[in-house]
């Protein structure tokens, strides 16, 4: 059983951003990153054409619960705040990410515009002083590796209103980490093999809620494929089979807009809705384990690749993190 360990709320300076710009209705703006002692956490906040960056105090346990065991943050310190100099956009960015590099202190950042236009950067977070970026890269080459040639796959005419994607990490068809990609296109869920060129390399596609729209998509490490949208739905997906495994009905007030499997037990899922409120919960067993609000609508919502660190970004400013861990009663018990 999944525990949280702390929630935080910080405030994001006014000095260094007092307006976000509004975003899109999928708030995937933000982006978080937790230092190898654990003793911090870095927020890659999008608005407007610029990436911002804060560090958060981590150090400690801090909960307190509400009726029905409602986490309730507390206010968390602000380390730094910089402008990550730079990410030259021209239109509004609407999804930023982050992935770790070759070596200590190196951290991949993606950004995409309103345009569709993509930038992949570098940056050294070792360094004294605000993350220096040292190489930038445009990803436009068909002959890349991973998101390049994702890009190409992604101008094939048959893909239609794609609104999110991830790459499915453990599919019992294919070998080679990273060849298979699950998009989400208006009501559909498509499977595409990235090695293939048959049909445009889309090898399946799979009908969801009639009149409805799937919003997010993420993949689990054991193969299991998430998807909700307007039907405030989570369907998890066998890739053996292309069946649904589970359904967990009305797990949001509103449309989900952002999904994450538990990096600490993948029977666990994060649910984020639309409005400004994060659940999670057993995606088996329709299960509520423990939701946490936000002060106003997300802006951004995002988890640690490798841990359950778990942030929301709201349109007051504020960013809410939480620090989920496994429950040792549970296990013991």
């Amino acid at each position: 059983m999944l525990a949280p360990r702390s929630l935080r709320k910080a405030a994001v300076p006014p000095s260094l951003l007092s307006e976000p710009s509004p975003g899109s209705l999928q708030p995937t703006r933000l982006a978080v990153h937790v230092n190898a002692a654990g003793s911090s956490c870095s927020a890659y906040l999008a608005s407007g054409c610029r990436v911002y960056k804060i560090e958060i105090a981590m150090e400690g346990e801090m909960l307190s619960k509400g009726k029905e065991s409602l986490l309730i943050p507390i206010n968390a310190e602000v380390i730094s705040s910089s402008v990550v100099d730079r990410c030259p956009h021209r239109s509004e960015i609407q999804s930023v990410v982050l992935a770790e590099g070759e070596g200590d202190g190196c951290l991949i950042v993606g950004t995409v515009d309103s345009y569709g236009h993509l930038i992949v950067s570098r940056l050294d977070t070792v360094a004294d002083g605000p993350p220096i970026q040292y190489h930038l890269v445009i990803v436009v080459s068909e002959k890349e590796v991973g998101l390049g040639y994702v890009l190409v796959q992604c101008t094939n005419p048959r893909l239609w209103y794609p609104s999110s994607f991830s790459f499915a990490q453990c599919m019992p068809q294919v070998n080679e980490s990273g060849s298979m990609l699950a998009i989400a296109e208006g009501s559909q869920l498509s499977i595409w093999d990235l090695r293939t060129s048959n049909n445009g390399g889309c090898i399946h596609r799979i009908s969801g809620p009639i009149g409805g729209i799937i919003y997010s998509v993420c993949s689990s490490p054991s193969g299991p494929i998430a998807v909700g949208g307007t039907d405030r739905t989570v369907t998890i997906y066998d890739p053996r089979r292309w069946s649904a495994l589970s359904r967990w009905v009305g797990c949001s007030k509103y449309e989900i807009t952002g999904l994450s499997f538990s990096s600490v037990d993948e029977s666990f899922i994060y649910v984020q809705g639309v409005d400004y409120e994060i659940t999670c919960g057993l995606w088996k067993g329709n299960e509520r384990a423990f939701s946490f609000r936000g002060d106003s609508n997300w802006l951004g919502f995002s988890k640690c690749a490798n841990t359950d660190v778990v942030a929301g970004w709201c349109e007051s400013g504020s960013v809410f993190v939480a620090d989920v861990r496994q429950d040792c009663l549970s296990v013991i018990g």
